[in-house]
């Protein structure tokens, strides 16, 4: 069952985080990553959702979608659910409940709340220790958003377009995002 903090809406973006079952490990290996993003990318179709940014981590997953229509989240997460579990009875003939009956599910309204809900996402890895900067980890829509790189899960929403007129001029913006957010250290002389 969804814990919403209001109920879904159409076309109102929702920052999802779903965790492991009693916060264990969901991914074993690089390869069950790799099933989960391709599950990902069917059940978003299906769904009629739209992935701005996602990160897996090792214990959960966050992701920002917009849904075309009501409760389209938790069409997302049943389909997901469903479709990763088989990815693990298959591999592993694994058929405990991987993840937990509940994830968590928050409307994001404004751009400034979309654009530090993406940094928020695609920093969690750094925040967590998994890597030294948010471009180290290979399991975000970092790359997307601020490299370029092709990600076909990736949608960009109106307001990451709002940061420039070119993909070149969007992804420096949303770059320096990262670099404004970033604690300054300073070293004793």
């Amino acid at each position: 069952m969804p814990r919403l903090a209001c109920p879904e809406q159409a076309r109102i973006p929702l920052h999802l985080v779903q965790r492991g079952r009693a916060r264990a490990a969901c991914f074993s290996c690089a390869g069950d990553r790799l099933a989960y993003l391709e599950s990902l990318r069917e059940c978003v179709l299906e769904a009629e959702c739209s992935v701005h940014a996602w990160a897996l981590m090792g214990n959960h997953v966050h992701l920002l979608i917009t849904s075309v229509r009501a409760r389209g989240a938790a069409r997302l997460v049943s389909k997901l659910v469903a479709r990763y579990a088989r990815h693990l009875a298959s591999a592993y003939g694994h058929i405990d409940a991987v993840w937990e009956e509940r994830y968590d599910a928050t409307p994001v309204y404004t751009r400034t709340q979309l654009l530090a809900c993406m940094r928020y996402i695609e920093e969690n890895p750094v925040r967590a220790g998994l890597a030294p900067s948010a471009g180290a980890w290979r399991w975000s829509s970092y790359r997307a958003n601020a490299l370029g790189e092709e990600d076909a899960l990736v949608t960009p929403h109106p307001h990451y377009y709002s940061l420039g007129r070119s993909p070149e001029l969007r992804r420096a913006a949303y770059t320096a995002l990262f670099v404004a957010a970033t604690p300054r250290v300073s070293r004793a002389p």
